[in-house]
């Protein structure tokens, strides 16, 4: 599977407020709190967003290598979880007015820690020449047994 922003799509349709919202967050004048969700069923159950903008930071939440179908994608490979999930991260940035080169820190949590060069190196193919604070830590487990990696990120804008 190749992926590519086409791959990834919001559910919602964009109203007048989504280009209100827009208009505002690219050009910084709000200090609001600004909620980015993708629609999945458990993001009400447990009351979070998948990114949330306040002022000229966005933080993006643990993010999983599960599809709009809500389908774990790649469950024999780390490398293409790591694509798939920094995809999905670039994604919820850019809504909220940013770019992936506005990344300053990301937090990177893995099942086995023996995966660390793929998915180092899938991260390093999208921050190679950005470079932000990054940690990675094995964790026992993750919300499915199918989930080898999760990311958070910071952006600054």
């Amino acid at each position: 599977m190749i992926l590519s922003k086409s791959n990834i799509k919001l559910k919602k349709k964009t109203t007048i407020f989504d280009a209100e919202l827009l208009y505002y967050v690219m050009n910084k004048k709000t200090t609001n709190r600004v909620n980015y969700s993708t629609d999945t069923s458990w993001e009400p159950i447990v009351g979070y967003s998948r990114a949330v903008r306040v002022g000229n930071t966005i933080h993006v939440s643990g993010t999983t290598a599960i599809d709009e179908n809500g389908e774990v994608v790649f469950p024999e490979s780390s490398y293409d979880q790591t694509v798939f999930i920094l995809k999905k991260i670039q994604t919820a940035i850019e809504y909220l007015g940013g770019r992936i080169e506005d990344v300053v820190r990301t937090r990177i949590y893995v099942i086995n820690i023996k995966d660390w060069e793929e998915i180092g190196r899938a991260h390093g193919e999208m921050f190679r020449d950005i470079r932000p604070a990054a940690t990675m830590v094995e964790v026992h487990s993750l919300i499915s047994p199918l989930l080898l990696v999760e990311i958070e990120a910071e952006a600054i804008v």
